[in-house]
This record gives structure tokens, sequence and C-alpha cells, in this order.
């Protein structure tokens, strides 16, 4: 979508690989969002913080109380929106920031999907593990409709929810399972030297939270970051090959100064 010569610039762009990598970094990367419902006695919306993980393709989980209000109105009206964003000096709308439209599922406790998405938000969040199993709390997945992406003045983004989700291969999740318990059991130097030169962290004992088949999220106490994969996405047993890599890719902050 091109400006008209001399206006002003369009108010959407062109969905890219860039948009989509953006995307994802922003609501894989999040530790928590902001969740806005409409309440069930008279339709106001409402918002919420929740803490966040997502599943293996990209849908975001919470782990919500049947006691809270969003729980409430999501069992009444499934219809919410996410809100995550980056944060820092400045302006806060100079920052990005990503709004998914999507539609709620809790899952019964005896469902077979249960274990996975309990372990991946644990693996985020180590200390719900408290309360994870608590008869009043559920596991919830957002199936995602659509989204905007605001990435900066004249960067704004319409996505739809395949932008967002990646697909999978069959045995593909059970191998990215065994790849993070081996990365950190293993090599948790590794993990520490890629915490240094992909996202500038200096300090060690980092860990592999979760991955996917674009990327993965790297935790220590209360920071997260979210990584991708250089090659673009993983193929069946290829975990290895794209650690092998990272690991030895040189510096960025070395080869900026060049």
């Amino acid at each position: 979508m091109e400006a008209p010569a001399g206006g002003p610039p369009p108010l959407l762009q062109p969905v890219d690989d860039a948009a989509r990598q953006l995307a994802r970094r922003l609501i894989r990367g999040a530790r928590h969002g902001a969740l806005a419902v409409l309440r069930p006695a008279d339709g106001f919306p409402a918002a919420s913080r929740v803490l966040l993980a997502s599943d293996f393709t990209g849908r975001p989980i919470l782990l919500v109380s049947g006691l809270s209000l969003h729980a409430k109105a999501l069992a009444n009206d499934t219809r919410c929106s996410l809100l995550v964003g980056e944060t820092g000096k400045g302006d806060p709308l100079a920052h990005p920031r990503l709004t998914v439209f999507a539609e709620a599922r809790f899952i019964p406790p005896e469902d077979h999907s249960r274990e996975g998405l309990r372990e991946r938000f644990l693996a985020r969040h180590q200390k719900s593990a408290l309360y994870a199993d608590f008869p009043d709390f559920r596991f919830g997945v957002l199936e995602p409709l659509g989204a905007a992406l605001n990435g900066g003045f004249a960067r704004a983004f319409e996505l739809t929810a395949d932008d967002l989700l990646d697909e999978t291969l069959e045995g593909l999740e059970a191998a990215a399972l065994r790849a993070r318990d081996h990365m950190n059991a293993d090599h948790g130097d590794a993990v520490d030297m890629i915490a240094s030169r992909h996202v500038g962290e200096t300090k060690t004992g980092w860990r592999i939270a979760t991955l996917d088949r674009t990327g993965f999220e790297i935790v220590r106490g209360d920071t997260l970051h979210r990584i991708e994969f250089p090659g673009g996405p993983v193929a069946a047993g290829g975990y290895r090959d794209v650690f092998v890599e990272l690991v030895r890719q040189e510096d960025p902050s070395k080869n900026a100064t060049d």
C-alpha cells in the first residue's frame, strides 16, 4: 500500500517476514499481558494482567482462577483480546506492541493436552507450581483470530492467525523437549554463550524454557528473552543443527564494529 505523492504514510503496511518475526517475539517473549474481556453483568470491557506462555504452535496459554473476573467473563463469552508490548526509555508509544484478537477455551483437568500446556507454562513461571493444580485453577488457550501490530511510527500491520501460528510436524514437539533438556543438562555453558552473543546478557545461569519451530525462550530469574532460529523454521530432527549454528555464530556486536 503506497501513500499518495506528498501525502501521509499509509495507515497499514504490507505484512512481511520482519513483521511476523516481530509479532512472534512480542507474544511468545511476553511474561505477562493485559487481557480484555466483557464483564458478564453489563458487557463493560474489563482488563486484567495475566501471566503468559505459549503452546508449541504459538497460541497464548493462561492459568486463571475460576474466582477471577476474567475467568467468569470468558465462561460467559469467549471473545477477548490480549495486549503485549515492549517498554523502554522515552515515549511509550514509540515501542512495539501487539493486540491479539482471540477466542478462549479452558482445558478440562482430564484433557490429554493439559500436561503439555502445564509443562510449558511452569517452565516460564516456576512459582506458579504452588497453585497450578488447585481445583479452581484452569489452563486456558487463546485461539488467535487476527492481530493488530504497531511496530512504531508508520509501522502498523493487520495480521491474520496464520501470521502468528506455526505449522508443525509430527514428533517435532517431543524432539524440542528432548533438545531443551539436553541443552540445559549438558550444555549450560553454550546456553550462557547464546545469551551473551544474541541478547547481550553477561551473567551466567541461563536455561532454555520453551522451544517451538521458529525459536525459543531463555530465562534467568524474572528475565526472559525470545531468540529466533537464524535459518527459519526447524525441520524434523533439526534442533541439534540450529543450536550448533547459534553457538558457532560470531558475536553480532563485534560484527557491528568491523
